[in-house]
């Protein structure tokens, strides 16, 4: 690119994103071989993935600001990269293995490792940050506790370079758990420098400043608009990134962001709508990466706490009366794996896989009856307008099939941002569109998330003992255990037959890129690892 083009482009750039968001400043790139420029519906509300209340994009500053001692491996080719679930490959950690009889992992870390202020990473840092991740509640310690992790006495010091993570019986999921973007490691001296008697984790100072070691430290945030990376040239866990620079732009408006995108000012444009996928791939002339996401669903969430969904035969009715395939076309544009229509009583120990329901509005009808709602009910479908693009024509095509039944509904329109609050951890939406992926590819684990009583993903308040009994039992298990085919089976029957959660499809994570851009790889946390991205 000429001198020229090159200042018509930024200021291009700068209009178009003013006027999109409403930001006056205009945003000067780096050179753009070494700068990449990213658009998004949302953007973090934290730049601490074990804050209280932190959102989806937030995950994108874990993995791309700290360092975790492992990461999964890759798999794919060209555009349609992923990251590999049956691969663990080190980070901070340069080896580890099994000691103590099989109960624990010992991990020697890189002796070249810094933090961003040059400090060296040590394994009192790795304990202060794991012992963090189990004590602060929530999201983060019950994610910790899927692998086995649940006290700050199992992470032991052994020298300065040397880690341990003891195990109180072997569990399967200890080590990918590591992977996942929750167990960061954190600069503790600067992290203690900035706690308070009140505020013993600093999650305050950490919320706006992050304290790591990863492959970018933070340039500029500015809430609700952008998130500007800048690389750290020493980082030494991993091949260091081609892009010295990321701004990471908010733009609400899909239409916006596909505008962006489709004119080059904009070089990623990342969870494009359907449609717009599908419309993009046809043009050719950008780069359309569009796979399915591990253990993950769109579904339709019973809250069993609600009167009428107390009784099976109602959810079963309301699982009967989805109009499937019309919500597939419409939401989805075709793109996706079915999750309904499957033959009664043929269980796999596969997840997610087709319920055995399909849309039979005679049986829907039969089974209200049944359960003494001749007449229907009244309740609302509440949707998370952050997802607009699939929740909103999903809930007008239950509305409309629906009032078959006699079921009347409204349509519950809830803010992006107040959705996890309201759904996940109040729990108090009676009817809800939900999506929700497992980060560890088992389907105990998404069990273990999504159906046990109390857990964060559980926002039907579904409560079964022998689900729960069963899902204690399995999540450590080895897959080649004898008993663990037949355990998930049961716990998906259980799942099928109560039907506290009405699947409907397995999503697609559709991202644009420009010709020339390459390195996007499909996560299972749904956000962007800037650090394998290149540029022709």
């Amino acid at each position: 690119m000429n001198k020229s083009s090159s200042k018509n482009f930024k200021g291009k750039w700068a209009w178009l994103l003013a006027a999109a968001i409403g930001v006056s400043s205009p945003v000067i790139a780096d050179p753009r071989k070494e700068s990449l420029i990213v658009v998004t519906a949302s953007g973090p509300n934290s730049m601490d993935i074990q804050r209280s209340g932190t959102n989806r994009p937030s995950y994108q500053v874990a993995v791309n600001m700290y360092d975790r001692l492992v990461s999964f491996g890759i798999k794919g080719s060209g555009n349609q990269l992923k990251y590999d679930s049956t691969v663990i490959k080190p980070e901070l950690a340069a080896s580890w293995k099994l000691v103590d009889d099989g109960l624990a992992y010992e991990f020697t870390l890189r002796k070249d490792a810094t933090f961003w202020d040059g400090s060296p990473v040590t394994a009192d840092d790795v304990k202060w940050s794991f012992d963090r991740a189990v004590s602060l509640g929530g999201f983060p310690s019950v994610q910790m506790k899927a692998g086995g992790m649940t006290k700050p006495e199992q992470f032991i010091v052994v020298d300065e370079h040397t880690f341990k993570v003891a195990m109180e019986k072997a569990s399967k999921l200890t080590l990918p758990d590591l992977a996942v973007p929750v167990p960061i490691i954190i600069n503790s001296k600067v992290a203690r420098a900035n706690a308070t008697d009140k505020d013993p984790w600093a999650t305050e100072y950490l919320h706006k400043n992050p304290a790591g070691g990863g492959a970018y430290m933070l340039e500029n945030w500015t809430p609700g608009q952008q998130l500007i990376y800048k690389r750290f040239d020493n980082w030494k866990s991993g091949k260091l990134p081609q892009m010295k620079r990321v701004i990471v732009r908010e733009v609400p408006s899909a239409a916006t962001r596909r505008a962006l995108v489709e004119r080059g000012d904009a070089d990623v444009s990342l969870d494009l709508p359907n449609k717009d996928a599908k419309e993009l791939e046809a043009k050719g002339n950008l780069m359309i990466s569009g796979t399915s996401i591990d253990n993950t669903i769109h579904a339709v969430g019973l809250n069993v706490d609600f009167g009428p969904f107390k009784n099976k035969k109602v959810r079963q009715a309301i699982a009967y009366a989805m109009p499937y395939q019309k919500i597939f076309d419409a939401a989805a544009y075709g793109r996706g794996e079915p999750m309904w229509g499957g033959t009664p009583g043929d269980v796999s120990a596969t997840w997610p896989q087709p319920f055995p329901y399909d849309t039979n509005i005679e049986k829907a009808k039969a089974l209200l009856i049944e359960a003494g709602y001749p007449d229907g009910f009244s309740v609302p479908i509440s949707i998370n307008l952050g997802f607009a693009q699939w929740t909103e024509p999903t809930a007008i095509l239950m509305q409309e099939s629906l009032a078959k039944i006699g079921i009347k509904t409204s349509i519950n329109k809830i803010p992006g941002a107040s959705w996890r609050t309201k759904a996940l951890v109040e729990k108090g939406l009676e009817l809800h569109l939900k999506n929700f992926g497992g980060w560890l590819n088992y389907p105990d684990y998404y069990f273990f998330w999504a159906y046990i009583k109390g857990h964060l993903f559980n926002s039907m308040n579904y409560d079964n003992a022998e689900v729960k009994s069963l899902v204690d039992v399995t999540l450590p298990m080895a897959v080649d255990n004898a008993q663990y085919e037949p355990n998930v089976k049961r716990m998906i029957s259980l799942a099928m037959d109560d039907v506290p959660l009405i699947p409907l499809w397995q999503p697609t994570l559709e991202v644009a890129m420009q010709p020339g851009v390459s390195g996007y790889v499909n996560w299972f946390h749904r956000q962007l690892d800037i650090r394998s991205f290149t540029k022709e």
